[in-house]
């Protein structure tokens, strides 16, 4: 069993189509996840400024309390309303890692 916390690291490159409006939503949404999720201890968002950036205009960082937490993130029934709009609005990358 995996003790350590683990990281979620996100990008999202935006769609064309995407308006500031859907932009600031998600923001808001990512961050409201906070106290609705089991074992997701800390979260951060925000617009990437970085000159490397490749691209993606949105980034985020999520603290887990332990792998289970972080494997049981994905299906949770308010991360996946999340996803349901918006996966149609980005190019998502993701990174997860033990600390």
């Amino acid at each position: 069993m995996n003790v350590y916390m683990c990281i979620h690291v996100f990008a999202f490159r935006w769609k064309p189509e995407v308006n500031e409006e859907q932009k600031q939503r998600v923001m808001i949404e990512i961050r409201n996840l906070q106290g609705q999720i089991p074992g997701l201890l800390e979260t951060w968002v925000g617009k990437n400024f970085s000159p490397r950036g490749q691209g993606y205009e949105l980034g985020g960082v999520m603290k887990f309390a332990d792998r289970a937490s972080l494997d049981g993130y994905g299906p949770h029934p308010v991360h996946q309303q999340l996803l349901s709009w918006l996966m149609p609005l980005v190019e998502p990358l993701e990174v997860d890692f033990a600390v």
